[in-house]
């Protein structure tokens, strides 16, 4: 038995052990196996049910696209005989991702002090919302609580509306599990040139906050307000914002610069005399309207044929299956679908060492006894190889 197919990517031969979670570690987990990495998730036992059904977390395993490419075992963490598997999976791996709550993982004795005096280059990525310190870090929260805690949702308001939570895009997946994944394979180049680990403390507060920091370089520069709808990029400016049209459906517009705003008004059609200009802010609710007078002239689709091959920065706004069969989506494979479910293709691209092709996830068990033995220590294998 192996876990290891024919890897292709940058990450092939890296090794990673996940302790299974929600949100941001199997995302995790997902960006290393996407790029090669072999990676194993260490679940509980699962109940009767969900193995009768072939479930992960209530859902079914082929549409849990968050464990593509990852391999699952299972491990009573409340056992000696769970924690010493782990301890031994974690002695032949270069990463070990965990998500609880500080201080969970030392209690189950799969601390990062036990991990890593066993296996000095280990790195061991702690994913949580609110980090491994401060007075919040043992509460419990979710992506909306985290995007709040930073400020960012704050600005994610229409002016005089209440703050659009987006999605869990990015507390969990931006702020959260792509910053950690950064900083694993960060730690991965530094410890195989020192073979010395580290811990990270991945805090989605922390990545959160790092994302907006053009904005609070536009704050202190006396360009952001931070009374949300009424900047550039917040859906203040009329011509950067969505409209809706005849047949209901939306186009989006981001005609920031001159010559793309000329370009964008102009195929409009309309009787722009008496038009304000693209900078008079106190004008904007005006210009706002007509715009949208505009808009609600045509179809979407016809919107998109008038602007289509042109600098004025409009496009349609687009469905999931929309997306999937849209002519530049198609040519550049943006998406797959794999056994009927639509899968984002790996990201970014490699010239010379391409991503895992998307596969659905795999909804069996490895033997934890057959991996162990398999599974040797990253300096056998460099002996050995």
């Amino acid at each position: 038995m192996t876990t290891e197919t024919t890897r292709t990517g940058p990450l092939a031969g890296v090794r990673a052990v996940a302790l299974a979670g929600m949100g941001p570690t199997p995302f995790a987990s997902m960006l290393l196996a996407d790029l090669g990495a072999e990676v194993v998730r260490v679940a509980r036992p699962a109940s009767r049910r969900a193995r009768a059904l072939g479930q992960t977390e209530g859902m079914a395993a082929e549409h849990d696209l968050a464990n593509r490419g990852v391999a699952t075992v299972q491990a009573d963490l409340k056992s000696a005989d769970g924690v010493r598997a782990v301890r031994r999976l974690a002695d032949a791996a270069e990463v070990f991702i965990e998500g609880y709550r500080p201080g969970v993982a030392e209690r189950l004795g799969l601390g990062p002090d036990v991990l890593l005096a066993s296996n000095p280059a280990l790195v061991y990525a702690r994913l949580t919302g609110y980090g491994q310190s401060g007075p919040l870090s043992r509460q419990a929260g979710h992506d909306i609580n985290y995007v709040a805690q930073t400020g960012a949702l704050h600005a994610m308001a229409r002016a005089g509306e209440a703050p659009r939570p987006p999605i869990n895009l990015l507390g969990d997946y931006a702020g959260g599990a792509l910053v950690a994944a950064y900083g694993i394979v960060s730690a991965l180049l530094s410890a195989r040139s020192t073979g010395r680990g580290q811990v990270l403390d991945a805090a989605m507060i922390d990545g959160v906050a790092l994302l907006t920091a053009k904005i609070q370089g536009l704050r202190a520069a006396g360009r952001y307000r931070d009374e949300p709808g009424t900047n550039y990029l917040d859906s203040g400016a009329p011509f950067y914002d969505t409209y809706r049209c005849a047949d209901g459906r939306y186009v989006a517009v981001g005609a920031l610069e001159p010559d793309f705003y000329r370009e964008f008004v102009t195929r409009l059609g309309a009787d722009l005399s008496d038009w304000p200009d693209q900078d008079d802010r106190a004008n904007w609710p005006r210009l706002r309207a007509l715009i949208a007078e505009a808009f609600a002239a045509k179809d979407r689709d016809e919107w998109a044929r008038i602007y289509a091959g042109t600098d004025a920065c409009v496009t349609p706004v687009l469905t999931f299956d929309e997306a999937a069969e849209h002519p530049h989506n198609v040519e550049r494979a943006v998406y797959e679908r794999v056994d009927g479910v639509l899968h984002p293709r790996p990201a970014p691209r490699f010239s010379r060492t391409p991503g895992v092709e998307p596969s659905a996830p795999d909804a069996s068990v490895l033997d934890l006894d057959e991996l162990l033995a398999e599974w040797t220590s990253p300096a056998a294998r460099a002996q050995s190889a």
